[in-house]
């Protein structure tokens, strides 16, 4: 008989573990997830699609902000990422939606923001045929961006983004654009997960410090009879507020900021004396030409500060902190360059400096604030009669938001009262448009910040010239709902360049008479609430029913319309000539 042979299956080879496989665009939202990205300010277009595509799967994890202009997408990045300390994100397509980032480029750049912009980019083999909507983007935006970078192959992209985010958040922070064809969004590649990158060898973030000049900068300190203070944003993008609150109050110096470096100290803090520049306070913009040792800490020395250089502190010993070394002897020579960030320079150097008051030089800074109160401020903030004044506009949100609110600033002559009379608590609260001076600003970057800190309430401050540029992202406050309040001090002027026609061209008043559409109508056309108020009376129950109201609110408030903003430094003059009024000019 036959013996029957059992059948046994064949055994089963191990097969190795299936590779996990992303594509490029889902490798950029992964990345931004690892980096602890929450909100992105974009718009969509043909050349960046693929990565949108792959948005419609994570927004339950990445909330995206649809704005109605690549400028305001840009804008409400800076917004966000200077109220929230984190980096801004932004889509954009390429061709238009990529040139339109450049204004807002040049404004971070100058500004020191930081900022990842991803544009989309034609296919890799059109590159350089001038196909639909391409752009030589990366050459556009090199002068305006800390690095770019283009992308034309999925297996760099974990390495470039994590390169992005480093540069752009660390050293002086600044925007970095990384330009992805669309090939690349597209591609498939085996994706063993995101490492972040903490170091680049050919890029030093932060220059080494040099111990022997903080000995040397004490010293000068110890010995000064009339020391000052000007700090900038350095502080703050160092987070070294609590750092620099103990060096001032150990040493006992006045203290006066720039523009940006505004509410890095409460505004009321003892030591302040004021903002300097050509509309800052009267006493440190004065008695800069009377110190005997000047710490600059933080700040770039730009001309609205420093007036005529060859008349800027001459007689003082310089003592320059800063992160960036190229700013270090680039417009006003330092005795003693301290190199460093502030946040571990400026320990170093109060464990060093002598526990002082300063009493009688105090008293200069006092007496000078005086008469500024005497012939300006009391008249601009506490007017009896005549046409509405900006200050008081700004006083009253002082008054009713007790200095816990950020206030985005446009630019212009709103800006310049803004920053003079406004009061902070708090850390970057002050949010404005410095270097670059960009008119539009202020709406879309109050969208931002209204994401970047919901907890605090958000004013943006326009004038009428400003909000026309960018008003179209009132649709973008309609469809996503950011409880935005927008206070615009409506003049029928472009207000700032009337007053130099006025005074240093006569009165010519060349194309300077702007006007304006019906806001509150404007505003309801996009649902949102508002009211215009022009007699002082009602002033205070507008702004308070503004502030007051859940969600979003439009206040314009008629002023003046030949008011002017002083102090002010002349072009062109020492910051000692500077004027309380046209009569001194």
């Amino acid at each position: 008989m036959e013996k029957t042979m059992e059948k046994t299956a064949p055994a089963v080879q191990p097969q190795p573990e299936e590779l996990k496989t992303y594509t490029g665009g889902q490798i950029v939202l992964e990345a931004f997830l690892a980096e602890g990205v929450t909100t992105i300010f974009g718009y969509p277009g043909g050349a960046i699609m693929p990565i949108y595509d792959v948005l419609y799967d994570y927004t339950d994890r990445l909330k995206h902000i649809l704005v109605r202009h690549e400028q305001g997408a840009i804008h409400a990045a800076q917004g966000f990422a200077r109220v929230s300390g984190k980096t801004g994100v932004v889509f954009a397509t390429s061709g238009p939606g990529a040139t339109n980032l450049v204004t807002g480029l040049a404004d971070a750049m100058i500004d020191s923001t930081p900022l990842v912009c991803i544009t989309g980019q034609v296919f890799a083999h059109l590159l350089g045929t001038d196909a639909f909507q391409e752009t030589d983007v990366i050459n556009i935006t090199t002068p305006v961006t800390k690095w770019n970078c283009q992308v034309t192959d999925a297996e760099e992209l974990p390495a470039v983004l994590a390169k992005a985010f480093y540069i752009a958040g660390s050293g002086r922070p600044g925007p970095v654009l990384i330009d992805v064809t669309k090939n690349a969004q597209l591609q498939k590649i085996t994706f063993n997960g995101y490492q972040k990158c903490n170091f680049i060898r050919s890029y030093k973030p932060k220059p080494e410090i040099r111990k022997e000049y903080i000995e040397e900068a004490a010293k000068l300190i110890n010995s000064a009879k009339r020391p000052l203070v000007v700090f900038g944003q350095g502080v703050i993008l160092g987070k070294a507020e609590e750092e620099f609150k103990a060096f001032i109050e150990k040493a006992g110096i006045p203290s006066a900021w720039t523009i940006l470096g505004m509410s890095a100290i409460p505004t009321d803090h003892p030591l302040g004396v004021g903002m300097v520049g050509m509309h800052g306070n009267y006493g440190p913009n004065k008695l800069t030409n009377e110190c005997d040792v000047l710490i600059a800490i933080g700040m770039r020395f730009d001309d609205r500060v420093t007036g005529r250089l060859d008349m800027y502190a001459k007689q003082a010993k310089i003592i320059h902190l800063d992160i960036d070394p190229a700013e270090i002897d680039k417009n006003v020579k330092a005795d003693v360059p301290v190199w460093g960030d502030c946040k571990e320079t400026l320990p170093l150097l109060t464990a060093l400096v002598d526990k002082k008051s300063h009493g009688t030089w105090h008293r200069k800074f006092t007496d000078c604030q005086k008469r500024e109160q005497e012939k300006l401020i009391n008249t601009e903030l506490y007017p009896t009669n005549g046409m509405l004044t900006m200050g008081e506009v700004i006083r009253l949100v002082n008054e009713l938001t007790k200095g816990e609110a950020i206030i985005v600033s446009d630019v212009g002559q709103h800006q310049m009262v803004t920053c003079r009379y406004a009061q902070y608590n708090n850390s970057k609260s002050n949010i404005t448009s410095g270097g670059l001076g960009t008119m539009g600003f202020a709406l879309p970057a109050a969208i931002g910040a209204a994401y970047g800190d919901p907890s605090r309430p958000t004013v943006a401050v326009i004038g009428d010239g400003g909000v026309q540029m960018t008003i179209q992202e009132l649709g973008t406050i309609m469809q996503f709902k950011p409880n935005v309040k927008i206070l615009i001090l409506n003049n029928n002027f472009l207000g700032m360049v009337r007053q130099w026609q006025e005074l240093f061209h006569e009165r010519r008043y060349s194309f300077v008479d702007i006007q304006s559409p019906d806001y509150v109508q404007v505003a309801k056309g996009y649902g949102i609430p508002g009211n215009s108020v022009c007699e002082r009376e009602h002033l205070q129950d507008a702004i308070q029913t503004m502030l007051a109201h859940n969600g979003s609110y439009l206040l314009e408030v008629i002023v003046g319309q030949e008011n002017n903003v002083f102090p002010m430094v002349p072009q062109g003059k020492s910051v000692s000539d500077i004027a309380l009024g046209p009569d001194e000019m």
